[in-house]
């Protein structure tokens, strides 16, 4: 039998190329999709019990970001692998080349809108332990907005790494987001107004104040406008802006409520009953709850009166609770001052006729 060199050389060289352009990718890429599914499968599972005994949230995070890639991921990852290790150039190269940028811009908006979603939901929690009642629309309004502010970057990336001209599309937007703003501008007033409420916290929902002549129970904060249950039954929507621009009373602020009343006797009142109210008075307090005495004077002689000036506390800004501690003050005064003989002044007028003879 002949020995042909030629023959094995050729053999030899396509059974090369052969193992160099088909076997090894192939090779290359169910290894790297068996170490990416080992990879997810068995040391994230082994992580997630892990960290489910740590305090801390952030390790949760890390594992939601890493959950949310998914298997055309990794199929890409390792067909990415695969191409690099055949030696293929030109056209397929910069493709995939392109595709695993994308795809690293993708996934990376994506680790970042998660860990927005994240900060979202545990600052609502927050202000839900601090608070029953909760408004989350600002919060909302916010995490949207920077949301997409994060797609727009990636965009402008993404287009930035295909050759496009992005500094002339910047200064595009940047000129449209200026004519947006001046035709909105009331409406942006209003937002930025949402923002000052939101974080300065001149009030919150299920707060008791009183804008003006109006006044009401807050049931919302929203984006533009605020909504108030008022004492009518009525809701009172308010812009943001005109609450940031004026005076607010808030009475769910109040930790005491000073009260202040008058109350007369008629001047024939002998002087020794006069003082007694000044005894009077501290007796009744002492026997009504949350209300403390402040002071009690005999304030002036008033027109048809002889007056006095009753001052004291309430240690509680319920206003019912206030209207309920006035009413037992009055019975207990009026009870107290029928048992003296005391009596109440009202409005009268004496008229003195000198006769002649």
């Amino acid at each position: 039998m002949a020995f042909n060199s030629t023959e094995i050389i050729t053999s030899t060289l396509s059974n090369n190329y052969i193992e160099d352009q088909f076997l090894v990718p192939i090779v290359v890429f169910i290894s790297t999709y068996i170490v990416l599914k080992f990879f997810k499968f068995v040391i994230i599972s082994k992580l997630k019990k892990l960290f489910q005994r740590t305090k801390t949230d952030i390790d949760d995070m890390l594992i939601k970001i890493i959950d949310d890639v998914h298997w055309p991921f990794y199929i890409f990852i390792a067909l990415y692998a695969a191409v690099k290790s055949s030696g293929i150039s030109g056209a397929i190269d910069s493709f995939m080349d392109t595709a695993a940028f994308i795809a690293m811009v993708y996934y990376a908006t994506g680790a970042i809108l998660t860990a927005i979603n994240f900060t979202t939901q545990k600052l609502i929690k927050r202000r839900q332990r601090e608070q029953k009642q909760i408004d989350t629309s600002v919060i909302d309004f916010l995490s949207g907005l920077l949301k997409g502010i994060i797609w727009l970057i990636a965009s402008l990336i993404v287009l930035s790494n295909l050759g496009y001209e992005v500094t002339t599309l910047i200064a595009g937007m940047g000129i449209v987001g200026i004519a947006i703003a001046f035709a909105l501008q009331n409406v942006l007033t209003d937002i930025f107004a949402s923002f000052s409420i939101y974080f300065d916290k001149p009030f919150r929902v299920g707060d008791f104040i009183i804008i003006g002549k109006d006044m009401g129970t807050v049931k919302k904060i929203g984006i533009k406008t605020t909504r108030i249950q008022t004492l009518q039954g009525q809701e009172l929507v308010v812009s943001n802006k005109d609450l940031t621009s004026t005076r607010i009373n808030n009475y769910k602020k109040m930790q005491k409520r000073r009260v202040v009343f008058t109350l007369g006797v008629v001047y024939e009142t002998p002087s020794l009953k006069l003082k007694k109210i000044l005894k009077i008075m501290p007796a009744i307090f002492d026997k009504i709850d949350l209300a403390e005495l402040n002071r009690v004077h005999f304030k002036e002689f008033a027109s048809s009166s002889l007056d006095f000036e009753v001052v004291y506390y309430i240690d509680t800004s319920d206003y019912n609770k206030y209207m309920d501690i006035q009413q037992d003050i009055n019975f207990a005064i009026k009870e107290a001052f029928e048992k003296e003989g005391i009596e109440f002044a009202y409005p009268t007028q004496t008229v003195f006729v000198n006769k002649q003879e």
